[in-house]
Formats: structure tokens, C-alpha cells, sequence
């Protein structure tokens, strides 16, 4: 589980983190106060739509060495999750230390109008009162704002995109987004990957449209491995490495079918990298859960501003770490498609509460339809008959209640246990967890959103962009999947190098 460390030595130095990471006990907030330690920076680098699905973390023919130079340099940890499977929720979550159901923010793209409830503030408010630079870029020239999409109305989360322009000795906290990982996905073209040799989960058809599009999703994760490189080059130009504190992590997780939008590991694991030299062990590797809700409390703790008692993230490195037995995610209307699902996940099941069982996996989504091949072949095949068990399961017209998964020996999540007696005390205890959890947490899902909503979103935005997308690819919006997966086929194999 861990890996470099001589715990003997260390502890003597050392406060023992929530699994093992460990941070020296000299950085307090009464040190920082007097002078005594210099204050770290915190650069936290997100990525949109990414699971753990690069070199240091065990895939074979995506090359992110930049990457894994971080991940050999701090921590990797293995069990980071978001509270959401979409990007808007999650973020509103992780910018506030608060899961999105709690504060009403949980439905995609939605209450934008709204300011957050009283109590409740993005971290920039409590770093930049504690005198930190705040910033946020999306770009390589340091000039553009990088994504927020918070479900909520802030007037200044940060003070700038480059950390650069804080005043002389300020410390920092900046943000870099990287989009690379996001649909529509744009090839590597100086090392392409061959899709004869990526495997794809068993939950997806093994055909070389399914093998092209993952290969063309890891082409975008080197992309971005070369854009982190060049982050990480600056910092150490400006003589900041070894004072800043480096988060890595996705939003969420990957955009493919079962990814995305939903509350299997597929949509909720993200890669979690935390580097700081001299105080977190070189080449940890860390398997203990965390939650993105977790990081922005973590971070205030380490820059010895006291995070506020309301927050739900919990402290997961230095003096008085927290350890999760279990987190908790929850989706809810994603674009127009409606939902409400919640999960907890445990170190080794997966408990989803589907409540909405009526409700199809693949209910009518513009943007998938048009964005997602896969589904289609997989809509093609399903009427064919020619699925497997497994992956036409995700295909039916309804789907259970409830759902329970062995993660140890299902990493793939695709034998439901729900209804077999032998596994009844789990599913009864996760049941219960989540039961409580919905309680203590105040989940908003149980409250009605205005249904005018989903429409406008669908008449106003995804319509209108579904029909020139279709228009541009030459396709009518109602296409029937069969000719639409022969515009995949085209589109997809055509541009093999």
C-alpha cells in the first residue's frame, strides 16, 4: 500500500495523514503567524473528463510521462472520487467543500442566477482572506480565464489567470483547466496509439469502433500530459517548485458510455497526484478514499487558514487527517435527461439507488446521441441481438432498484448482487448508510425541479446545437442509428494513421 517511506524516521518528523501520506507537524498556523514557515503556494491542475487512465496508473500504451514524473516525485492515490459524474455539480462541490445536493446546486448547468446559501463560500474567499493570490487560467499563454461552471452566482472567485500577477512574496493559490479530455476529442498527432492494441471493458462491444474511440480518448490524455509538463516547467522557472503544494485530478470521470453522468466507477474515479517535496514521501502510493470535497479543506488546513466548521470535506493530510470509510455520489438531471441516482462506495462494494427503475440507462440524451459513437454501435447491435448479457443490460428499457457491485472481484461493475442472499447484511448496511446520509446531508434530489427547466435547456440550447452538429455531419437530427453508425464508421476508421 505504501511505498518509500521509513516510517520510523518519518514519524519522528512527521503527523500521519489520513493512510499513510504524511506532513510535517512544523506547519501550523501559529508557525506561519511568526514568521517561522514560509507559506506554501497551491496549484491545483484539473482536468475535465478523466479517469485514472494513464501510465502511472497501470495503463500500458498511454504514454504521460510528465505525469508519472509527479506521481514518482509525491502521492498517487488510488480511491479518489467526485460527488458528481458531470462537471458543473462536481465543481460546485469541490469549490465549496459542500456536496452539491446540500446546497442546492446539484442539477447540471442550473441556478446559475442564484448566489450560494449565506454560510456558504468558494475557498477562494477564505484563501484570499487569509492573504493568498487567487487564479485561474485555461490556456498556455496565461491570459484567458480558465472553466468554472459553478451552479451558482459568485461575482470575483479569483483575482486573476496567472499566479505571476501577484504582488511581490504573496502566496498563491491558482488554478490550471485543461479541456483536452473532453469531447469532441482532437488526435495526438506525434504519437498516435494503434486501437488493435488498447483493451476496452467488457461492458462495451470489443469492435474496432469502440477500440478507435478509447484510443482516441488516451490520444487526448497525452496531449494533456504535455500541457501539465509545461505547467510544471514554469513553476520551476520561477523557483517555486519545492514551495508549492501540486494537486492533479479530473473532474470527473471519462466520457464514454457507463462513464459520464453516471455513478459507476467509470464516472466518478478520478486520478488524484499531490506533490509537495520535503513533506509528502516521494512515490507514495496511497488507496485510502478521498473526496474531491475533501481537497479544498485539506489545502486551507495546509496553508494554515482554518477551514470553516460547516464545510463536509474532511482533512485528509497532516495533524488530525480524517480517513472515509465510504464516500457518496449523487446524479441528477444532467442536460434534459432527468434522473436522480445516488451511490456509496466503500473500499470494496458499490452500493446505486436507482430512483427512478422506470427510467432506461441510455433515456434520450442530445448530447450523447451526437457525440458518443459507441452508444450507437451499441444501440445497433442491442436490436442485432448480437450483445453480450453484460453489455445489453446497460441497453433495457428499465433497470433495478437497487445495485450492488464486489468491487474486488467485479472491478467492472457488471454482476448485480442486490438480490443474492448471500451478500443481504452489505446491501443492508449500505442501504442504511445512504438512508442516513440523505438525512444528515439535507439531499435536495428529493425536491421537484421546475420541469420548465429541462425544456428550455432542450428548446433553447441542446436542440439547437444537435441540429447543426447533424446539419454539418450531413445527417438529419432523427437520424436512425444504423445510418448514423455507418457516419461513425466514416468518420472514426477513415482517419486511421
Amino acid at each position: 500500500m505504501r511505498k518509500n517511506l521509513n516510517r520510523r524516521n518519518f514519524l519522528k518528523k512527521c503527523a500521519l495523514g489520513a493512510g499513510g501520506v504524511m506532513v510535517s507537524n512544523s506547519l501550523t498556523s501559529a508557525a506561519y503567524a511568526a514568521g517561522e514557515v514560509e507559506r506554501p503556494n497551491i496549484l491545483w491542475l484539473i482536468a475535465e473528463d478523466l479517469c485514472p487512465d494513464l501510465g502511472c496508473y497501470g495503463t500500458p500504451v498511454v504514454k504521460t510521462p510528465n505525469i508519472d514524473k509527479l506521481a514518482s516525485e509525491g502521492a498517487r492515490y488510488t480511491a479518489a472520487f467526485t460527488t458528481s459524474p458531470v462537471c458543473s455539480p462536481s465543481r460546485s462541490a469541490f469549490m465549496t467543500g459542500m456536496y452539491q445536493t446540500s446546497i442546492g446546486v446539484h442539477h447540471h448547468r442550473s441556478n446559475r442566477d442564484k448566489p450560494l446559501p449565506a454560510n456558504v463560500k468558494v475557498i477562494t474567499d477564505y484563501f484570499r482572506s487569509g492573504g493568498y493570490f487567487t487564479s485561474n487560467c485555461g490556456n498556455m499563454e496565461w491570459t484567458s480565464p480558465g472553466k468554472t461552471d459553478f451552479n451558482f452566482e459568485v461575482s470575483k472567485p479569483f483575482d486573476g489567470t496567472d499566479w505571476r500577477q501577484r504582488k511581490p512574496g504573496q502566496p498563491f493559490y491558482a488554478q490550471v483547466n485543461f479541456s483536452e479530455t473532453h469531447r469532441a476529442f482532437k488526435r495526438d498527432a506525434v504519437n498516435p496509439i494503434d486501437a488493435d492494441t488498447v483493451m476496452v471493458p467488457p461492458y462495451y462491444p470489443d469492435h474496432p469502433i469502440a477500440r478507435r474511440d478509447w484510443a482516441n480518448y488516451l490520444e487526448c490524455a497525452q496531449v494533456l500530459d504535455r500541457k501539465v509538463g509545461e505547467v510544471l516547467k514554469r513553476l520551476e522557472d520561477d523557483g517555486l517548485t519545492n514551495n508549492t503544494i501540486v494537486f492533479f485530478f479530473g473532474d470527473h470521470g471519462r466520457p464514454h458510455v457507463r462513464g459520464k453522468q453516471f455513478l459507476y466507477e467509470g464516472g466518478i474515479h478520478i486520478p488524484l497526484i499531490i506533490r509537495w517535496p520535503g513533506h509528502i514521501g516521494a512515490g507514495t502510493v496511497e488507496d485510502g478514499l478521498v473526496s474531491a470535497i475533501d481537497f479544498g479543506p485539506t489545502c486551507l488546513k495546509l496553508a494554515g487558514i482554518e477551514p470553516p466548521s460547516h464545510i463536509q470535506g474532511q482533512i485528509f493530510l497532516g495533524p488530525n487527517a480524517k480517513m472515509r470509510e465510504y464516500i457518496v455520489a449523487a446524479r441528477d438531471r444532467c442536460d434534459e435527461t432527468y434522473d436522480r441516482i445516488r451511490c456509496v462506495r466503500t473500499k470494496r462494494f458499490k452500493y446505486i439507488r436507482n430512483f427512478f427503475p422506470n427510467y432506461s440507462y441510455t433515456k434520450t440524451n442530445l448530447y450523447k446521441k451526437r457525440a458518443y459513437p459507441v452508444l450507437t454501435l451499441m444501440e445497433v447491435l442491442y436490436a442485432q441481438g448480437k450483445l453480450t448479457l453484460e453489455q445489453a443490460r446497460f441497453m433495457a428499457s428499465i433497470r433495478p432498484v437497487e445495485e450492488l457491485y464486489d468491487l474486488m472481484d467485479d472491478p467492472y461493475e457488471i454482476h448485480n448482487l442486490a438480490e443474492e442472499p448471500k451478500y443481504q447484511t452489505v446491501l443492508e448496511e449500505l442501504r442504511a448508510i445512504l438512508d442516513k446520509w440523505i438525512k444528515e446531508t439535507g439531499d435536495q434530489g428529493e425536491i421537484s425541479e421546475d420541469p420548465k427547466i429541462a425544456v428550455e435547456w432542450y428548446q433553447d440550447v441542446l436542440f439547437p446545437n444537435h441540429q447543426r452538429t447533424m446539419k454539418k455531419r450531413g445527417l438529419s437530427p432523427d437520424v436512425a442509428p444504423m445510418e448514423y453508425l455507418e457516419y461513425w464508421k466514416k468518420e472514426l476508421m477513415g482517419k486511421e494513421r
